[in-house]
């Protein structure tokens, strides 16, 4: 009986010593991911986004930078295309960029505070202190949480992050849909706290001057038959505004009319909601650009447009911006809403009474892996 009771005191004795090396609990990695986010002052990351909405998966670049108490940066480049949208946030209010057609827009918006983002710091740590059921396991490296996805989706349900072990910051996050299949896998490959920035690096035309100069070698236009085209500065028409002048004399040419049948030069969704059916399409000849409009009904009825995207800078555009994964689109209307997005020089509009946003979102990522055809 001496024996047994001495035995259980050395078990006891080291049990206690383990705990004090340290194997942390969810309880206690929880408190230290709180005290982490209370004292954020800055932070810069970056790694490769992975979305499997369409047919074939789409990888992005993206670069995130932070600074308290509500700068952000974010750009995301479509790593098949090499075509970088910059999202920004400074004192004169929210922005999206797009370098390469040197345009901007600027927008009256809270963001990021009214919409979490997969790849923020700040949104991941708050869907693990928030989500009193979450799951928590470790590996050699990693603390790893399954916790509700805090996304303005009802497609997004759970999602499963992984927090470095010494500093705690993000590895590796994955968002899954109601299947448990991974929607958007979100990989970084470098993550620094306390990040050093200078004056402009959150400053709207320093970021697109920059970024238009690294991007001068893939300036993307429309040509006559809506398909995209590159070209070079040194092309005549291309200045250093980017593309504005040549903009002009494409906008003069007609494309052809689509066909009923196949729309020469058009994007078509590869996704429908359940019960909707291509109704029809016609190209409306603008005074220096054709629009070309495909209308959809069924279940929902909506309209898809498509056209060159119209010359734009620094205009101050009332809506909601949306997130959309692969870009970032504003959201107008009440009764009848519209979603509108710009990728690769084109600008589409989705326009509806009663499609869901988060459907609308469906249709325009399907179109992401084609070209016109």
């Amino acid at each position: 009986m001496r024996r047994f009771t001495w035995m259980l005191t050395i078990v006891i004795a080291l049990s206690f010593v383990l705990a004090a090396c340290g194997k942390k609990d969810a309880d206690g990695v929880v408190k230290d991911l709180d005290k982490v986010v209370a004292q954020l002052a800055s932070y810069q990351g970056s790694g490769t986004m992975t979305l499997y909405t369409g047919d074939k998966p789409q990888e992005y670049k993206v670069e995130v930078w932070y600074q308290n108490p509500s700068f952000y940066r974010i750009a995301l480049t479509n790593a098949q295309k090499d075509v970088t949208q910059i999202v920004l946030r400074n004192e004169q209010g929210v922005f999206v960029l797009t370098p390469s057609l040197n345009k901007s827009f600027r927008f009256q918006s809270d963001w990021p505070e009214n919409q979490g983002q997969v790849y923020l710091y700040q949104t991941l740590a708050r869907s693990i202190l928030s989500d009193s059921s979450r799951q928590f396991e470790s590996d050699k490296e990693n603390y790893i949480f399954e916790v509700a996805a805090n996304y303005n989706t009802h497609a997004l349900v759970r999602q499963k992050i992984w927090l470095a072990k010494d500093d705690y910051a993000p590895k590796q996050v994955q968002v899954s849909d109601a299947e448990a299949k991974v929607v958007v896998e979100v990989k970084f490959d470098k993550f620094d706290f306390d990040a050093k920035f200078d004056k402009n690096s959150f400053d709207m035309q320093h970021n697109l001057d920059t970024a238009a100069q690294d991007s001068q070698g893939t300036l993307l236009e429309v040509d006559e038959n809506g398909m995209l085209v590159e070209k070079t500065p040194t092309e005549e028409g291309a200045g250093a505004n980017g593309d504005a002048a040549s903009s002009e004399a494409d906008g003069a040419k007609t494309p052809a009319t689509p066909a009923l049948t196949e729309p020469f030069g058009v994007i078509i969704p590869t996704y429908l909601p359940e019960g909707v059916l291509y109704q029809d399409d016609k190209a409306v000849e603008g005074a220096d650009r054709t629009t070309v409009m495909l209308r959809y009904d069924g279940t929902y009825q909506f309209t898809l447009s498509e056209t060159r995207s119209p010359d734009r800078t620094a205009s101050l555009v009332p809506g909601e911006l949306v997130d959309m994964g692969f870009t970032w689109g504003l959201l107008t209307g009440d009764a009848l809403r519209t979603l509108t997005w710009t990728v690769d020089g084109l600008e589409f509009r989705i326009t509806s009474e009663n499609l869901p946003v988060t459907e609308m979102v469906k249709v325009a990522a399907s179109m992401q892996d084609q070209t016109g055809k």
